[in-house]
């Protein structure tokens, strides 16, 4: 099979970012890979608008916004294939190329030798199974985005008397669309004491339809056999447990479950790429790099985003980061073919094996110096979430390898009103900053400075803490 530099898996709006950034970076012998049967990933079901306002400054749907990358990656001739589920990815211990798995009906089983890749394969909903909700299983339940795509894109409606289970921003703007579409949404359910959503969504899909969101709140009943006929919904403690004597019952013939989104890592558990235990993501440094040298992670299978324009850009970084990485790759491998070509000749015009010897101990430390500067992804400073972070993405940085500036993106753990933000490498700080409010549903990010972080900083730690006073 042909050799690419780079395959991108995943043709969504991480992936196409990523695959246009590289292109744009030198790398032409590149491949996209998508499971779906057209490019775009679940933005072709989020006719919604709202998306585009940081990276096009104008409101665009989600076909809208997909469009233009389409457009674009179409423009630059990077090549793809549709319909095709990968199946494994692989590295090889004596060649060090990665090898792609995939299938389709067209090629059959495909193995794509290729230096670097980057995982652009999206998230999915945690379902019911994972939920642990009493009753039957009956028709009439379905995950948030299952009923967006049967509704924007199979035009059908899944019920017309609805309950929310959930308040992320899938569920939320799902309460606003079957509104719209002439089902009654009766409420939406949140187990936590805030909504995992975004406050403009709150406002637009809940507030302006008059629907209640019933706050430590969750599903303890379901009802029906064949068919939902209604749910019991109960208050929750500090403890997140049903409060007896709180019970409500609910008519009604669909539950919508928006109870969170998993990062798809399946391939990269197989492919040994260390995860998060936060985020459910990998790992990555300054770079987007993984502790596998040569992959690289983006967009919301590396964290769940709650805006695509972040995944572009993310996904952007990606791309350059891994044209870099081939580049920097191809020049090892070329020093390496040339000193192997040296020590042909010497040994051809008989040389002494004294000089080929040392020859050969130069080409192994080449090798060497390459395989621990690629492996050194996993290693680093340290970022280390504190106080209300839950997490951070990067985890770690080297220094030799960030630039003048380096985005942080975090999230808290609980909703934060006037805080302090700060950013301390030991007993340095970095960054001070009052928070007036921080939420678990909106990501937040910091810009650090190369030249601010010293040398010999062992850790950087970023926290946020109820202001003093």
């Amino acid at each position: 099979m042909k050799q690419y530099d780079l395959i991108v898996i995943g043709g969504g709006p991480a992936g196409l970012a990523a695959a246009i950034a590289a292109h744009k970076n030198g790398v032409s012998n590149l491949l996209i890979l998508e499971r779906d049967q057209e490019l775009g990933g679940i933005l072709n079901q989020c006719i919604h608008n709202g998306f585009g306002l940081h990276t096009f400054q104008e409101e665009l749907t989600g076909p809208e916004y997909a469009s233009r990358f389409i457009d674009e990656a179409l423009a630059l001739e990077i090549p793809y294939k549709l319909s095709t589920m990968v199946l494994d990815i692989s590295t090889g211990a004596s060649t060090g190329l990665h090898c792609v798995t995939a299938m389709n009906r067209t090629d059959g089983l495909l193995q794509l030798p290729c230096r670097s890749v980057i995982l652009a394969m999206g998230c999915r909903e945690r379902p019911r199974g994972a939920l642990n909700i009493p009753g039957f299983r009956p028709a009439g339940i379905y995950t948030a985005g299952t009923a967006q795509r049967l509704v924007n894109m199979e035009g059908f409606l899944p019920g017309k008397e609805v309950v929310i289970l959930g308040s992320g921003d899938i569920g939320l703007i799902m309460a606003r669309r079957m509104t719209l579409e002439g089902a009654k949404v009766k409420a939406v359910a949140e187990l936590m004491p805030y909504s995992g959503g975004l406050q403009r969504n709150i406002v637009q899909c809940l507030e302006d339809f008059d629907i209640p969101l019933l706050l430590s709140h969750t599903v303890i009943d379901i009802q029906g056999k064949d068919r939902v006929t209604g749910i019991t919904l109960a208050q929750v403690g500090p403890d997140r447990k049903p409060i007896p004597g709180t019970e409500q019952n609910i008519p009604c013939d669909t539950l919508l479950l928006s109870c969170g989104l998993i990062p798809e890592n399946e391939l990269s558990t197989k492919l040994g790429v260390s995860l998060s235990p936060v985020t459910g993501g990998p790992l990555v440094n300054e770079s987007l790099e993984t502790n596998v040298p040569g992959v690289f992670a983006c967009g919301n299978v590396l964290h769940v985003h709650d805006l695509v324009d972040y995944v572009s850009e993310e996904a952007g970084r990606a791309g350059k980061f891994a044209a870099e990485y081939i580049r920097q790759t191809a020049g090892d491998r070329a020093g390496t073919a040339s000193a192997e070509q040296n020590l042909t000749t010497q040994a051809d015009s008989g040389a002494s094996s004294t000089s080929a010897g040392q020859g050969s101990t130069g080409v192994k430390a080449n090798n060497n110096a390459h395989n621990a500067a690629a492996a050194d992804g996993s290693t680093g400073i340290p970022l280390i979430p504190s106080g209300g972070v839950r997490y951070t993405v990067p985890q770690s940085i080297r220094l030799s390898h960030m630039e003048d500036t380096l985005l942080v993106r975090f999230r808290v753990g609980s909703v934060f009103t006037d805080a302090v933000l700060t950013v301390t490498a030991g007993d340095t700080c970095l960054l001070r900053q009052k928070k007036k409010k921080l939420a678990p549903g909106e990501m937040q990010q910091i810009i650090l400075k190369k030249s601010a972080i010293p040398a010999d900083a062992q850790s950087i730690t970023i926290c946020v803490a109820k202001e003093e006073g």
